[in-house]
């Protein structure tokens, strides 16, 4: 669930400057800025814990991008809080967060700079310290934080699937290296007895334990290869005895010193409640405070976290405190010009639908969208003038009418409406199209661990819904395009697996599918060696398609996937081939790490294509191109729509619109 290192955003503006002395023939551009549509916050815990004298106190970490993640110190009687952030973009979110019960001090892990964090309640001044990398060469998150009997903090962290051990009484690391040689992430637990211990994620499924004399890791127990797809018992945990546990397939265990210990499954103890904690829709909330009291979200559904009730067992004595935290601004992660000509779009982690005019008028962070609560990764006007959102995870479809008032749910009268998944596989949905038959289509990447994604189909008035999987083998579907005089979708597949695998195809290809028969009839490469993978499609004349053949820079960051330079093809659907292609020169910048729909028709039917920092106009009929603008002050993170000669896009938080050239000029 994690976008890209910052590292490749800031190396992208940091570049710019060399970059811009070897475009000089490009008018200079006038982008208007359009502000932060959404300011919520992720990666939401709630740290109950006590002061050094046991007075009840309350730590809260939240994930944001414009300035980091922060952690709040709330006055348990009036809800002001204390804000201390990391002030730094490329420490935005939360995803592994602990606090001592021992000392109060609350850690937390960055993502994507890979940082760990320090909180002492006790030391206000100090502000919200950063204690260095987890691992400079490994880590670019942490996937667990978990406190020795020794006082030390252990860290997992993601991709490299690595053990490093921070020393607070020195303030100083010891970093282990890797604890799989396969998978990337590492969810360590450390018991009373000093047993250190993790489970590997996602291809297997496997705990490692840590030997701290010889620095060594050992693989004890069952394991499961491709959990995902047999969906094993298998939960792996510290039980209120202090041990390490796991509840299996193939029986209970309790994992201690360098071994897994068979034991009858009537002796496995209840969970220790704080370690893996329990979570409220996605939020984690560990509630109990010392005097007993419970805290928990009063505003869970709504995913603004504004409001906290505070409550006593037994007692009638609920209050509500609302917080007073500033947020700075969320990554946007599509923009989408609705059948109303606002334009629309999506937030990550937690995903909020934001809707604004043109011009930066009436903007409106509406709140959620979908129980999935991560990004909507696609949407598409429908013929009744409805918007169908796609969210990651799980591919889940919304439908929504800008005409009516906002009401997410999922049942009768919501709007936008949760519809569900479209199958079980897809869980990143690239692209969604329609066909004249009213079907929506959605192109989805696969979930966590897997290899092939899908290519499924529902229909929105009877929610009759099919999938294809693996159409191309071990690749995913990343764009869709409906060609009416084959009466075809034409399919893009790209190489991306499900998160935590490394790609296993070479290079992606091309579909023709047919609704009416719901097959393809030809998967393949147009004849064409040199195609990376199909991250863009737009109609061209006569028949004839444009495509970008490239490679989502989340590809080479999490999949292991080699860089590949970008390629315009020009391609003749019934001919089967690519008719002519031409390289995007590098000088124009990366590819956007929301790499789809990278080519934009205008309103006035002008083709264009666009990287990170260029904008550029394709010829008719041909691949030659020719830079018109430059993206300045920040490079573009996702493509919009352009319409009336003016782009829309987003520079991480900030959204923006750069007005075009004309044609003539």
């Amino acid at each position: 669930m994690f976008s890209p290192p910052f590292i490749f955003r800031i190396f992208s503006c940091l570049s710019f400057t060399f970059l811009a002395s070897v475009i000089t023939a490009q008018p200079s551009a006038q982008i208007t800025e359009l502000g932060i549509p959404v300011r919520g916050v992720g990666w939401v815990r709630l740290h109950p814990g006590a002061l050094a004298d046991r007075t009840p106190s309350l730590l809260i970490s939240m994930g944001q991008h414009g300035g980091g993640l922060f952690v709040l110190d709330v006055d348990l009687e009036t809800g002001r809080c204390r804000q201390y952030g990391t002030n730094w973009d490329e420490a935005a979110l939360a995803p592994a967060s602990y606090r001592s019960p021992l000392t109060g001090i609350l850690y937390v892990g960055s993502a994507y700079a890979g940082h760990l964090h320090r909180y002492d309640p006790t030391r206000p001044e100090r502000g919200l310290e950063d204690l260095g990398p987890i691992d400079p060469e490994l880590a670019t998150f942490s996937t667990g934080i978990a406190e020795g009997p020794d006082g030390k903090i252990y860290v997992g962290a993601y991709p490299g699937a690595c053990l490093s051990v921070f020393d607070p009484a020195t303030d100083s690391w010891t970093r282990h290296g890797r604890m799989d040689d396969v998978d990337k992430y590492y969810r360590v637990v450390v018991g009373d007895d000093g047993t250190i211990a993790g489970q590997i994620l996602s291809t297997h499924w496997r705990i490692v334990v840590f030997d701290p004399t010889t620095g060594k890791p050992h693989r004890v127990g069952p394991s499961v290869v491709e959990p995902v797809k047999s969906k094993p018992r298998y939960h792996f945990f510290k039980g209120v005895d202090g041990l390490l546990y796991l509840d299996s397939f193939e029986g209970a265990f309790r994992i201690q010193g360098l071994e897994a210990i068979s034991i009858e499954s009537t002796e496995l103890p209840a969970e220790m409640p704080g370690v893996e904690a329990a979570y409220t829709n996605g939020y984690q909330s560990l509630p109990t405070l010392p005097d007993g009291r419970i805290v928990e979200w009063a505003d869970p559904d709504s995913i603004d976290f504004r409001e906290l009730r505070v409550k006593t067992p037994g007692k009638n004595d609920d209050r509500i405190l609302t917080l007073d935290w500033q947020g700075g601004g969320s990554e946007l992660w599509t923009i989408h010009l609705g059948p109303d000509e606002r334009i629309y779009g999506s937030s990550m982690l937690p995903e909020r639908f934001f809707g604004i005019d043109r011009d930066g008028r009436n903007s409106i962070d509406h709140g959620r969208v979908s129980l999935s609560l991560g990004e909507g990764y696609s949407m598409v006007n429908l013929q009744n003038g409805l918007i169908a959102i796609a969210s990651y995870p799980k591919s889940r479809i919304s439908l929504y009418d800008p005409r009516l008032p906002y009401r997410f749910g999922t049942g009768p009268g919501s709007n936008p409406l949760d519809i569900g998944r479209v199958d079980e596989v897809g869980d990143r949905p690239h692209a969604m199209t329609t066909t004249p038959d009213g079907r929506i289509w959605v192109a989805s990447a696969p979930q966590y661990g897997l290899i092939g994604g899908t290519l499924a189909w529902l229909d929105p008035k009877t929610l009759e819904r099919h999938s294809h999987r693996d159409v191309l083998t071990d690749c995913s579907p990343f764009s869709l395009l409906w060609l009416p005089q084959l009466e075809r979708l034409l399919v893009g597949f790209i190489v991306e697996p499900g998160t935590g695998r490394a790609a296993r195809a070479k290079r992606g290809g091309f579909a023709l599918w047919d609704p009416a028969s719901d097959e393809a009839s030809y998967v393949g490469d147009f004849d064409y060696p040199e195609l990376a993978g199909v991250v863009s499609l737009a109609h061209g004349r006569d028949g004839l398609v444009y495509a970008i053949s490239g490679r989502n820079p989340r590809l080479v960051t999490h999949y292991n996937a080699a860089p590949v330079s970008s390629q315009l093809l020009l391609i003749d659907p019934v001919s089967q081939r690519v008719v002519d292609s031409a390289p995007i020169p590098e000088s124009f910048g990366p590819m956007p790490f929301e790499s789809a729909n990278t080519l934009r028709r205008d309103s006035d039917g002008t083709l264009y294509g666009t990287t990170s920092q260029t904008v550029f106009r394709i010829t008719p009929g041909t691949v030659e191109i020719a830079p018109v603008a430059r993206i300045t002050g920040g490079d573009a993170s996702v493509i919009g729509p352009i319409h009336e000669g003016e782009l829309f896009f987003a520079t991480i938080y900030r959204l923006r619109k750069l007005a075009l050239p004309t044609v003539n000029e």
